[in-house]
């Protein structure tokens, strides 16, 4: 992935981390996933009281994604100011892997980024 592009995924990511609803854990995260399109989709996690309601940043993005029929995933950055980088949870990567065999991933913060890909995360998806 080019640097404008990655610079582009990660503002975007940073930007819907801003309406993440986040009163239980206060950990906001933010999602944008490129899609084979070139279209780019943002999300936020939403939380609940009854944790298991919550849905992550990536999921909202993927699903805002699917929603305008962009069903490709190519890259999925996702941010936090937190202080550690987040990286997607199983869940997360599932899902993911439902609309591509591979992406780019960037996990970014206050301190940077690192970039990996959905079979370094996830080597045995289900399929």
């Amino acid at each position: 992935m080019d640097a404008k592009t990655k610079n582009k995924l990660i503002a975007a990511a940073e930007e819907a981390a801003e309406n993440a609803y986040c009163p239980y854990s206060g950990y906001a995260v933010g999602a944008a996933v490129l899609t084979g399109s070139g279209k780019v989709f943002c999300g936020c996690n939403v939380e609940n009281a009854s944790y298991s309601l919550t849905v992550c940043a990536e999921r909202n993005a993927i699903f805002r994604a699917v929603g305008e029929r962009e069903k490709e995933i190519v890259a999925l950055c996702v941010y936090s100011a937190g202080d550690r980088l987040p990286y997607p949870c199983g869940a997360c990567r599932q899902t993911l892997a439902e609309f591509c065999d591979d992406a780019e991933i960037i996990v970014a913060g206050k301190d940077g980024s690192k970039e990996t890909t959905l079979k370094k995360l996830l080597p045995s998806a289900f399929r």
